[in-house]
């Protein structure tokens, strides 16, 4: 995974608690593209760096794309191998491309141009200010929601996936899905006691269950529309089967063996656009061959075979 300390890169892992627990960094950069702000929406003046692998980075993309952002926000896309540098540029693998900016080597040379001497994790996304020559924000959350309401202006299309009139219980929905599902596989998957894991799966598996509950009576999280909340969900329910039941362990319940949570997964995935930003080549190739620690023999399983085309009943 790897940290910068004081601009130098170090190829660290995360520290567990003391009960064996993996523990998430909080994001650094954290500021918003507002009217008043120094970061102000223009067309062309904002860069996304993102990674097909990554559930928190896939979000960013599912709203550039249905929100019809792509010409006004370019990308660069990492390699989906992370190695003892972290994530890589490497054009020639099929999907990434090279760093569009600076043509860096590395996503770490990306924060360091931004500041000389950070120190923190280097995650993806990144969202760039070209102007002022720095990363605004690099917290999924909060740059999918400038996504859609920072750049209404520059929307191509009329959706929007904060209607005012859910504001509240989409906030709430994301803070109640984040901690045992969308963080919950992670803790599961890196977890260094027996205790620690059990704990995670625990809640991981009771949260599904209320959640497939909850889609028994409506269609979406927050109701009968799709809300940011509905795309955060997603992002992790779909590696869930091909990736987190085995790689981390999440083995309780395939997700196709939710009735509820299996059909609400076919729908978002066969919204316009959304199988075009969803990549299981790096998806599979970054978390079974990046984490040796997990799986030192690198190989990458060829299954399950899921039809995420067929139809899903949700109407």
């Amino acid at each position: 995974m790897g940290w910068m300390d004081q601009g130098t890169w170090t190829n660290k892992w995360y520290k567990p608690d003391e009960k064996g627990r993996f523990v998430r960094e909080q994001t650094r950069f954290r500021n918003q593209i507002s009217e008043q702000g120094p970061h102000q929406a223009e067309s062309g003046r904002y860069h996304l760096y993102v990674s097909y692998a990554c559930p928190w980075a896939h979000r960013t993309l599912i709203f550039r794309k249905l929100l019809g952002l792509d010409a006004h926000i370019g990308i660069s896309v990492v390699d989906w191998y992370m190695g003892d540098d972290g994530w890589r540029f490497k054009p020639d693998v099929k999907g990434a491309t090279e760093d569009q900016l600076f043509h860096s080597d590395f996503l770490w040379q990306v924060y360091k141009q931004a500041q000389e001497d950070y120190s923190g994790r280097v995650t993806v996304p990144v969202l760039w200010d070209k102007q002022l020559k720095t990363i605004v924000n690099n917290e999924s959350r909060e740059i999918i929601q400038m996504l859609d309401l920072g750049f209404d202006g520059f929307k191509s299309s009329e959706l929007t996936f904060y209607p005012e009139p859910l504001r509240q219980k989409i906030d709430e929905t994301l803070d109640a899905i984040y901690n045992p599902i969308n963080n919950g596989v992670y803790r599961a998957g890196f977890a260094t006691s027996q205790a620690a894991y059990h704990e995670a799966v625990t809640e991981l598996f009771q949260a599904l269950e209320h959640w497939d509950s909850v889609l028994s009576k409506q269609r979406y999280l927050c109701g009968e529309v799709i809300t940011a909340a509905d795309w955060a969900m997603f992002t992790t329910l779909l590696r869930f089967d091909a990736v987190y039941y085995t790689h981390f362990k999440c083995n309780l319940r395939h997700v196709y063996e939710f009735p509820h949570l299996w059909g609400y997964l076919r729908d978002l995935y066969q919204q316009p656009g959304v199988s075009e930003t969803c990549h299981f080549d790096h998806i599979k190739g970054h978390y079974f061959v990046s984490h040796a620690h997990l799986n030192p023999s690198g190989i990458i399983p060829e299954g399950p075979l899921l039809d995420l085309t067929s139809a899903h009943g949700r109407a």
